[in-house]
């Protein structure tokens, strides 16, 4: 099938389409594709960019510029433990940027290689060009966060369970499936248990294909992932339904939400839309978007015809489950929470389109012009985020660099309004006395601010919390800081420390 050279005998399916040549088999296409991903991202995303509001918080925890801020309920440290290598060594946002560039583009040619005995050649690398050239795919390659690596985690996962099911016998299937679902799990336990739900089903509930061991290792590997979360909700939450109420009510609390519309404005190319009460400003930027059920469709019905029916079922289905969650049950929206979806659907939609291709007919030249325009959508929407992103670090370090000036150093702290990156950049801690990151109270950084320097930040014209009696004001870029009662007071007005 379309040239395929498969490593173990499979049934030959009579394909409906001319068959293309591809004779080099998936290897060189699949370096290919790997190659332009981290191009793309070491060329436009890596040079100038800083670090995040939530990247600073998973970056300080294993070492980075600043003492480790506070870890809310929601967050796992799967992403804290895969910057460990870089983060502890160095302070540099450039060398974690090209750690995860690199890292990723592997981890996209390891995922998709794990598919080349169920997929062909040109089916294969055309989901992951697909995947690999949608913005949010592209901006978080190189971020320390961790839905990029969910997504990678759930293609993994999902085709090492399609080759079981398919009747591969070595334990290096199941195992992997296991491993792959435990790595989703460790970076975000929810997206590991929507992951591992339909993937266990499959296990257990397809005639003919029942693999109950594969299932056990999937729950298993779902265990093991959430291990570490669940650990540290005993240890420091006070237990795993408290963290889990926790989490949920930072989320603003799950339950029916319809985030769809929200989704479709969000990606124009906000990297977070909460509230989104924005309006529809690019439609285009969606058009994909809405076309990705009719297309999915389209690849289902092809790998059916093609005896890769079940393939594409399993893969739809498993990225329609790892979507569910944040389509309905969280009030907000982010492009990135949608990334594990994507790279599944890419499986079908990328059927598809090379059987449209395939034909080699007058007709594909509309759906050439079609997938250009996507890709210069794409392209567009990328550069908006890189520029806003750009913008808001500069801002960051600007903020820091003046608290600097003023004598906010190391050992310092950092709170109010944008404290946790602020203070990342300025190599403080950030303390909040209130809202989902509050770590202290309003007495106790008053009683701090008698050992080091503490300031609180306040943007625009808001009004000061209570804490800030008495203190000394400085105006900064777009807001101003209130210097608390002791050495920064000290340091600001030139005093005696």
């Amino acid at each position: 099938m379309y040239g395929t050279r498969p490593t173990r005998p499979v049934q030959q399916v009579p394909v409906s389409t001319r068959p293309v040549r591809w004779a080099a088999g998936p290897l060189p296409w699949l370096t290919a594709v790997a190659l332009l991903f981290a191009a793309v991202q070491l060329a436009f995303v890596v040079p100038g960019s800083g670090l995040s509001w939530d990247e600073t918080v998973y970056v300080s925890q294993v070492g980075g510029n600043a003492p480790a801020a506070y870890f809310s309920a929601p967050r796992a440290r799967g992403i804290s433990y895969l910057v460990a290598p870089v983060a502890a060594l160095t302070t540099s946002t450039t060398a974690v940027r090209t750690y995860l560039a690199l890292l990723s583009a592997a981890a996209l040619f390891g995922a998709l290689r794990i598919w080349r005995t169920v997929l062909p050649t040109p089916v294969l690398a055309g989901a992951g060009a697909l995947f690999a050239a949608l913005w949010p795919t592209l901006f978080y390659g190189p971020a320390a966060m961790p839905n990029l690596w969910c997504a990678l985690g759930s293609l993994a996962a999902t085709g090492w369970t399609v080759r079981t099911l398919r009747g591969a016998s070595r334990p290096a299937e199941t195992t992997g499936a296991a491993s792959a679902v435990a790595l989703v799990a460790l970076m975000r336990p929810a997206d590991g248990f929507w992951l591992a739900l339909p993937l266990m089903l499959a296990a257990v509930l397809v005639p003919g294909r029942r693999r109950p061991v594969l299932g056990a290792a999937l729950a298993g590997g779902l265990v093991v992932g959430c291990a570490p979360w669940t650990a540290e909700a005993y240890a420091h939450y006070g237990g795993l339904v408290a963290r889990l109420h926790r989490a949920a009510e930072i989320q603003g609390g799950l339950g029916w939400n319809f985030a769809v519309d929200d989704h479709l404005r969000a990606l124009a190319g906000r990297t977070l839309c909460r509230p989104c009460d924005i309006g529809w400003e690019s439609p285009a930027t969606a058009v994909w978007w809405v076309a990705l059920p009719l297309l999915t469709t389209g690849g289902i019905v092809t790998a059916r015809r093609a005896g890769r029916g079940p393939v594409a079922l399993l893969a739809t289905a498993t990225g329609v489950s790892t979507a569910v969650p944040y389509l309905f049950l969280v009030e907000y929206a982010a492009p990135r929470f949608l990334l594990p979806a994507y790279a599944l659907l890419a499986v079908p939609v990328a059927e598809y389109l090379t059987h449209l291709f395939a034909r080699r007919r007058a007709g594909t030249v509309v759906p050439a012009l079609l997938l250009a325009a996507h890709l210069g959508v794409q392209f567009s929407a990328l550069s908006h985020v890189i520029r806003t992103s750009h913008a808001t670090g500069a801002r960051f370090a600007a903020v820091a660099g003046a608290l600097n000036g003023m004598g906010v150093r190391a050992p310092c702290v950092v709170s109010g309004d944008d404290a946790v990156p602020i203070a990342y950049y300025a190599g403080c801690a950030s303390r909040q006395t209130g809202g989902h990151d509050a770590s202290i109270t309003p007495e106790a950084l008053r009683d701090l601010a008698r050992h080091v320097p503490v300031a609180v930040l306040v943007t625009g014209g808001g009004a000061a919390p209570p804490v800030t009696r008495g203190s000394h004001v400085v105006p900064l870029p777009k807001g101003r800081a209130h210097l608390l009662p002791g050495p920064a007071v000290d340091r600001a007005r030139g005093g005696p420390l």
